[in-house]
């Protein structure tokens, strides 16, 4: 798994990672927001959701202790990370601001 987590962000220019998990309410409150976000930035960004009971490996590696929790890695670095739940224009403005 984490091989190829690792060939995700790194293949992409900028990636976000959502890890969450089928229990946890606020991540089922930001799943439409980044829908939403994902159609209003294209291809500058790719959206990945990583379920940290089926991974809990890859969490545990990026010191995942909260969900939700989001990463962003820009060609393969992170560059951001913030836990809890963030508005449309807030996610749009970090990953634009991280070009």
């Amino acid at each position: 798994m984490k091989t190829s987590f690792s060939h995700l962000i790194e293949s992409h220019g900028m990636v976000l990672v959502d890890f969450s998990a089928e229990w946890c309410g606020p991540c089922k409150m930001l799943a439409p927001i980044l829908k939403e976000v994902k159609e209003e930035l294209g291809n500058l960004v790719k959206i990945i959701k990583i379920d940290v009971d089926k991974n809990p490996r890859l969490a545990t590696n990026y010191n995942v202790r909260g969900v939700p929790t989001l990463i962003l890695f820009k060609n393969g670095q992170q560059v951001w990370r913030q836990s809890g739940v963030l508005q449309k224009h807030e996610l749009v403005q970090r990953i634009q601001n991280s070009k």
